[in-house]
């Protein structure tokens, strides 16, 4: 059976032990969460979670019900037209005559560029949908990176 790539968005009560209520519904069975993003809803007393998974068409709709039985959870949405940006931050050790200008084209095609520099290190910022960002984590291994890191998802309903 095929696993497919899911995003689902999920609107919860902005309580204690409501993150570990969901990540333990998919940790009890057996399927990993690939990114997990969870912010407060502004002016509310809600988040919005978003999880990136993989799994069978029913093994996710398997979930998704149960996430609607979760008691915070208010609105489960898994997201078929959507708008989906993840972000990396990449640290470079800067050595006498790098090319920084390269560093800064490379990001800036990736919706990015340089947000932070020192004489001893440059920081370099992407924003855009996954799997663009691991093209722009691979290109940039020839300037050698010293830290990768990388956010979770997030993901909006067109």
């Amino acid at each position: 059976m095929q696993k497919v790539r899911r995003v689902i968005s999920v609107i919860v009560q902005n309580e204690a032990q409501v993150l570990a209520r969901v990540s333990g519904l998919f940790a009890g069975r057996g399927y990993n969460i690939d990114s997990l993003t969870v912010a407060t809803i502004p002016n509310s007393d809600m988040s919005h979670m978003t999880i990136v998974t993989r799994g069978s068409s029913r093994v996710m709709e398997q979930i998704i019900k149960q996430l609607h039985k979760l008691i915070p959870v208010y609105k489960v949405i898994e997201h078929d037209s959507m708008v989906e940006k993840e972000m990396v931050l990449v640290k470079f050790p800067i050595q006498k005559g790098e090319n920084i200008a390269a560093i800064q084209a490379l990001f800036e095609a990736y919706n990015g560029g340089i947000v932070n520099a020192s004489e001893e290190v440059l920081i370099a910022m992407a924003a855009d949908e996954s799997h663009r960002i691991n093209h722009c984590i691979d290109a940039s291994q020839v300037f050698s990176p010293s830290e990768i890191v990388r956010s979770g998802v997030v993901a909006m309903e067109r």
